[in-house]
C-alpha cells in the first residue's frame, strides 16, 4: 500500500498510534471526507474517528458479526466454516461492532489456507470498498446482532502444537489455518517438526502413531482415522515434500509423532 502510495506521489506517513495529536493533526490537515482502515490492528480513538464527516470505514474479511477481532480468518478455517467473505463497516469505539454497510460471501475452498485465503478475500476487499465509497450515500447501515458475535482473537504460538488425539479433519484445518504461519507443529525425532501440508487419510493406531512412511506421504494416527503428511520442515530447514525428507530421517511404521517418540522397547 506504501508502494502504491509513493508511485501516485500521494502523502504517505505511518504512525506508531492514532492517540498522538501530532499524528492526528497530519490527517485533519488533509481534510478527508472518509477514512478507510485496512489490516489496522488497533482501535481507533474517538478523536481519530471523529476527523472525517462521513465516518470511518473499516473492510472486515469476515461476515460479521462472526469473527471480529484480529484473526478472522484463521478462526474461520479452524471451525471449519464453509464460507467466508467481506464486511465493510462503519466504525465506532468497539471492536468490529459499528453498523454494516456492504457484505460479501466467499466459499471457503477443502484445501483452502490461510495465504490463500488472505490473497483471496484482499481481492475481494479491494473491490468491496471501492464499491461502498461510489455508492456511500445510498447504502443502509444495518447494526449488528451482538447476540450472534463470535470472537476472533490473535492466534497464540501454543495453539501452533499438534494434538494428535484430535480428529484428523480438526488438525486438517490446524494445518490449513497456520499456513504461513506461524505453521502447525509436532516433534519427530525429539526435534521440531512443522507440517505445512496434510489431508485425511484412512488408516487406525494409537494417535500420534506413525503407521506408513514412504515417497507418498508420512501417514500418522490421529483420534479418528489418519492424517497424511505432505509437506513438512525441520527447524532451521526448508519446506520438503515428504518423501525426501524421510531420505534423512529414520521415521517408520511404529515410530511416533509428539510427545511420545519411538515406542519403548523398539
Amino acid at each position: 500500500m506504501g508502494e502504491a502510495a509513493r508511485a501516485h506521489g500521494l502523502p504517505l506517513h505511518k504512525p506508531q498510534t492514532l492517540r498522538d495529536p501530532e499524528a492526528r493533526a497530519r490527517i485533519e490537515a488533509e481534510r478527508p471526507d472518509v477514512m478507510v482502515v485496512a489490516a489496522y490492528g488497533l482501535l481507533l480513538p474517538p478523536e481519530a474517528l471523529a476527523i472525517p464527516p462521513r465516518g470511518c470505514l473499516n473492510i472486515h474479511a469476515s461476515l460479521l458479526p462472526r469473527w471480529r477481532g484480529a484473526a478472522p480468518i484463521q478462526r474461520a478455517i479452524l471451525a471449519g466454516d464453509a464460507r467466508t467473505g467481506i464486511t465493510i463497516m462503519r466504525m465506532d469505539a468497539g471492536l468490529d461492532t459499528g453498523p454494516m454497510l456492504l457484505q460479501r460471501e466467499l466459499p471457503i475452498g477443502e484445501r483452502d489456507t490461510t495465504g490463500t485465503l488472505t490473497q483471496a478475500l484482499a481481492e475481494l476487499g479491494a473491490r468491496c470498498i471501492v464499491e461502498a465509497l461510489a455508492s456511500l450515500d445510498g447504502l443502509r447501515a444495518k447494526p449488528q446482532d451482538a447476540a450472534a458475535a463470535t470472537h476472533a482473537p490473535k492466534v497464540a504460538k501454543r495453539e501452533a502444537a499438534i494434538d494428535w488425539s484430535r480428529s484428523s479433519a480438526e488438525i486438517d484445518r490446524q494445518v490449513r489455518a497456520f499456513d504461513p504461519a506461524p505453521g502447525a507443529e509436532t516433534l519427530a525425532e525429539g526435534q521440531p517438526l512443522k507440517v505445512w501440508r496434510a489431508r485425511p487419510a484412512a488408516g487406525r493406531g494409537q494417535p500420534g502413531e506413525v503407521i506408513a512412511a514412504d515417497m507418498g506421504g508420512i501417514v500418522v494416527a490421529c483420534g479418528d482415522a489418519a492424517l497424511r503428511l505432505e509437506v513438512v520442515q525441520r527447524a532451521g530447514g526448508k519446506r520438503l515434500a515428504a518423501g525426501d525428507f524421510l531420505r534423512g530421517a529414520r521415521l517408520e511404521p511404529g515410530h511416533f509423532l509428539g510427545a511420545g517418540g519411538v515406542p519403548a522397547g523398539a
